[in-house]
Order: structure tokens, then sequence, then C-alpha cells
């Protein structure tokens, strides 16, 4: 008689059915690398042990640094809300010491990652080990390689850092995009002293721009045969693209050198991408860049721990005023594309052009390939 009321019972009130469990791997995992985000993948684990088996196989990874350290600030041992505080003083001028990248707001979704795939002798319950609100003063510093060490799969791996490295007044334009193998392969800077918007833009009714090859000739190209101005080199303005070269090449130099035990450690890895939130640069690594440095180590400077330098060959274009279809102004824009001196030499126009150009997003795009149709400039800079 019970096993008859059971079965009635079953028929009255079914077992629920969870029909996420009825996905298969391979659709949570496309899931996972869609969000990307490694907090998030670390909070993902405490759902479920089906769930923390699988997100260390994620092949598609974001991380984004919540404050970047020195490595000789005292602070970075002590609570989360003083070394963000240092982080910030010391972020705008970052080049005289080796950074560290932590992440403060990932000590409890991590720590539940290392706990969950690595067994450990003391396990907290996962509500306070998820709870990321409750011990502030107690949250624990992680750099990329500790974050990053759960995970096995990696293909694709980019960091964002908080902001860029290079201290610039309000109103200056100033980008770069470096290619790194075991040494520089090649990098291209945009520049310009100030960036306004003109109100009276060439738009179309539509609001789209005009073609960029009926509207290059508008932009002070005809107003000037292309050539640098004598009030260039006499006011300053030579040496402050100097300035810019040799700091945007001395911070894509030490966000390479701190890449060092990611890319020893993760062999999946396809691709990298160093970037920050200001947009101000980007240091990408491709598949062969990333094997050719697990071959070949990269020679450090010896007077910081960045990467060397090597002998470089560069090309510069300037224009005093060079106006976007878009109708933003670059008032005195310069674009420099570097190259070490012991290789080929690139066309920048053209076919082989692209490396350039393509190196910026729109509309700074439209300025670099705008001004590589100037007037060029060669020259040489010694390794440092």
């Amino acid at each position: 008689m019970s096993s008859i009321r059971a079965d009635l019972g079953r028929k009255i009130h079914p077992e629920p059915i969870d029909h996420f469990d009825r996905l298969p791997d391979s659709l949570i995992l496309l899931i996972f690398n869609q969000i990307g985000d490694v907090k998030a993948l670390g909070r993902c684990c405490v759902v479920s042990k089906r769930f923390h088996s699988l997100v260390p196989q994620v092949d598609n990874v974001i991380v984004r640094v919540d404050c970047v350290i020195s490595d000789d600030d005292p602070s970075a041992t002590s609570s989360s809300s003083s070394a963000t505080s240092a982080a910030s003083d010391k972020l705008r001028h970052p080049i005289s010491s080796l950074f560290r990248f932590f992440f403060s707001g990932l000590f409890k979704p991590l720590q539940s990652l290392s706990q969950l795939i690595v067994p450990s002798t003391r396990r907290l319950p996962l509500s306070e080990d998820f709870d990321g609100e409750t011990e502030q003063n107690t949250v624990t510093h992680h750099s990329p390689t500790q974050v990053l060490k759960n995970f096995n799969e990696i293909k694709l791996l980019r960091i964002e850092l908080p902001s860029g490295e290079l201290g610039i007044d309000d109103g200056v334009l100033l980008k770069w995009k470096a290619d790194f193998g075991s040494t520089l392969d090649n990098c291209v800077i945009l520049g310009a002293s100030s960036v306004v918007q003109n109100l009276n833009s060439n738009f179309s009714s539509s609001g789209t721009c005009q073609n960029i090859d009926n509207v290059g000739n508008n932009n002070g190209v005809e107003n000037d045969n292309g050539s640098i101005p004598e009030s260039f080199y006499t006011n300053g303005g030579l040496k402050l693209r100097v300035v810019w070269t040799i700091s945007s090449l001395i911070a894509a130099s030490a966000r390479h050198y701190l890449l060092q035990p990611i890319i020893a450690e993760h062999k999946t890895l396809e691709s990298l991408v160093l970037t920050d939130s200001d947009g101000q640069g980007v240091l990408s690594m491709n598949k062969d860049q990333l094997e050719e440095l697990r071959v070949k180590p990269l020679s450090a400077s010896s007077a910081s721990k960045r990467t060397l330098v090597p002998a470089l060959n560069m090309r510069l274009w300037y224009a005093p005023h060079l106006e976007l279809p878009n109708g933003l102004v670059l008032k005195g824009a310069t674009l420099v594309a570097i190259r070490p001196s012991e290789q080929p030499k690139k066309e920048v126009v053209g076919s082989e052009g692209n490396w350039v150009a393509s190196a910026f997003e729109e509309p700074f795009r439209t300025a670099a390939r705008m001004l590589v149709k100037r007037r060029t400039y060669c020259l040489e800079m010694n390794s440092f």
C-alpha cells in the first residue's frame, strides 16, 4: 500500500527537472567564453561542481586590473584602501620602477576558485567565501599570474590596466600601439598638442562622414607643402615629440617585461593584449610572437626592469592643423612609425602601409591615413 502511495505521489508531484543540466559542456563553455571576465568566472565557480570543473577550461579570458602598485611601495602589503590610494599617486609617474598588477576585488571569487579546484585543509562556507564586502581590511592583492594559474586552456587573453602610464595634460592626445615578440617588432604613436571639435564640420545630412579622399585636401595639406615649420624646432615642439616617443616605448617595454611569467606558464596562448581603460596604449602579441618569446628569451634593460628597446628606424609625419571628416581637429598632429633597424623596411603607404593606419580605431585611424600622405621625416634612435 505504501509503495502505491509513493507512486501516486510522484505522479502528482513529479521531481523538478533542471533543463540546464541537459545542456552539453561545450555549450556552457561557449557561454563562459562569451563572459570572459575573470571576476565573473570566479563567481561562477561557486555556483555548482559542474561549473567549477568547466571554468578552468575557458579559453577566452579578460582581466581588468583594479590598481597598479610599484614594487618599492611599502603600502603594497597594507589594506586595500591604502594600496589603492598609493597606486593612484604613483600611477602618473610609473616609468621609473617596475609595477605589479593587483586585483583587490578578486580575492573572494578567486579564493573560491582555488579552493574548489585545489583541495585545501581549510574550507570556508560558500556564503562567507563569496561575500567580498565582509572583510574589506583583509583583502589580499593578487597578480595576474596568480589569478590565471587555475586556467589551463587560455588561448585569448586580454588584460586591462586601470589607466595609462603616461601622465599627460588635459586635452593632449597621445596613443600608441606596439607589437612584441622577444623584442619590439613595431610601434606606432599618434599625438596632438590639443584636440577640439569643429562645430562647422563636414558631415552629410545623414550624419555620416564624407569620404576621406574627398576631404583630405581641406585639412591643412593644401595650405603648406607638408614640411615641418621652423617654429616646430624652436618652440619645443620637436622636444615634446621626442619625449612622447621615448615615454611610449618605455611604457610598452615595461608592459612586455611584466608579461613573461604569464606567457611562460600558459603554453596554449595564441593572442595576448595588454591595454588600459584610457585607451592610451596597446601591447599585442600573436601566436608566432608568443612562441618566439618562449624560444628566445628577451633582453632586459640593465637600467630598469623592462625589455631592452633595440636600435630603431623611425618615420615621422606632422601637420600643424589636421581636421578629420567628423569635425575633430588635431593641432600639432604627429604620427611616428617605428621598427627595429635590423628589420627590413616596410612601406607605410599602399598595401603594406596598413600596419600603421590599422594601429588605431576610428576616428584616429583616419588621422593616421591622412598623415602618412604628407612629407616623411626619417630618424634613428640607439638602443636603450
